[in-house]
C-alpha cells in the first residue's frame, strides 16, 4: 500500500506539472503516435512487394506490432532509465535517493514517469483488435488473462535488460551509448524471428530475448503451433531477467559510495 501510494502521488504531481503546459504534454503525445504510425507504414510498404515475410501474412506481422506497442507502452510509462548516468551519477542526485526510506530503483522509476507512452499501449490494442477481425480470429475466455500475464512478462524481460545496463553506471559514468543500441535491436522482435538467420534468432531468443517481447507471445493468440511453447515460455524468461537486472543493480548501489567519488 505504501508504494501503491506513491505511484498515485507522483502521478497526480506529473499531472499537475504538465496541465501547466498542456502544449508540451499534447506534442509528446503526438510525437509518439508518428513514430508508431511510422513503424506501421514501414509494415505496409514491405507487403507492397511481397505477399508473406517468413510465412507470416501481412494481418499477421500488423497483429504482432500491436502486440510489441503494449508491453512497450508500459515499460516506456514506468520503467524510463534514459539518461540515468547524467543526472544520477555525475550530477549526484543518486545521494538523494539513498537518503530516502523507499527502494532507490522504485523512486527513479517514479521521478521518471512517463504517462503519455501509454496511449501506444492504448493504440497496440487497437491494432490487435483491427488485423484480428481481418484474420478472423476468435475472443475465448483465456484470451484477455493470457494478453495481461505476457505483456507483464515482457515489461519484465525489458526492465531486466535495461536495468542490467543501466547498472553499469556505477562503474563507469558514460555506459548510455549501449542504451540507444538496445532501443535498435528490441525492434527486431515485432518481426518474425524465421526471417533471420540462426545466430540472430538465438541472439534475440536467449540472450537478448526481445523475441519475448513481440513474436513470440503474440504467436499464441495468432494460433501458430510451431510457436505456442515458447509464447508460454514468456514469463519464465521474464522472471529470469528481471532477477538478473534487480541483482545487478542492487550490487551496483552497493558499489556506489556518493557524487565525486
Amino acid at each position: 500500500m505504501y508504494y501503491l501510494g506513491l505511484i498515485n502521488e507522483y502521478l497526480k504531481n506529473y499531472m499537475k506539472s504538465r496541465m501547466t503546459y498542456r502544449a508540451d504534454f499534447w506534442v509528446e503525445v503526438i510525437s509518439d503516435l508518428l513514430f508508431q504510425a511510422t513503424n506501421l507504414i514501414f509494415i505496409f510498404v514491405v507487403f507492397m512487394h511481397t505477399n508473406s515475410l517468413g510465412g507470416w501474412s501481412q494481418n499477421e506481422v500488423v497483429f504482432v506490432y500491436g502486440f510489441f506497442m503494449v508491453p512497450f507502452g508500459l515499460f516506456s510509462c514506468f520503467v524510463n532509465l534514459w539518461g540515468f548516468s547524467e543526472r544520477y551519477i555525475v550530477k549526484g542526485e543518486m545521494d538523494r535517493i539513498m537518503t530516502r526510506p523507499a527502494h532507490n530503483l522504485f523512486q527513479i522509476f517514479l521521478e521518471n514517469l512517463d504517462p503519455p507512452a501509454l496511449v501506444g499501449s492504448v493504440i497496440g490494442v487497437i491494432i490487435m483488435a483491427v488485423s484480428g477481425s481481418h484474420l478472423g480470429l476468435s475472443m475465448e475466455w483465456w484470451t484477455v488473462p493470457a494478453m495481461i500475464i505476457l505483456s507483464l512478462s515482457a515489461v519484465a524481460i525489458y526492465t531486466g535488460i535495461y536495468t542490467t545496463l543501466t547498472s553499469l553506471s556505477f562503474y563507469s559514468d558514460a555506459p548510455t551509448g549501449i542504451l540507444p543500441l538496445m532501443y535498435g535491436v528490441q525492434g527486431y522482435g515485432r518481426y518474425p524471428v524465421t526471417i533471420y538467420n540462426r545466430a540472430i534468432q538465438v541472439l534475440l531468443t536467449w540472450i537478448l530475448p526481445f523475441a519475448f517481447v513481440g513474436i513470440y507471445p503474440a504467436s499464441l493468440f495468432l494460433e501458430r503451433p510451431e510457436m505456442r511453447q515458447m509464447a508460454w515460455l514468456t514469463p519464465v524468461v521474464g522472471i529470469v531477467f528481471l532477477s538478473i537486472g534487480l541483482t545487478a543493480w542492487n550490487y551496483g548501489v552497493k558499489r556506489y559510495r556518493g557524487a565525486g567519488s
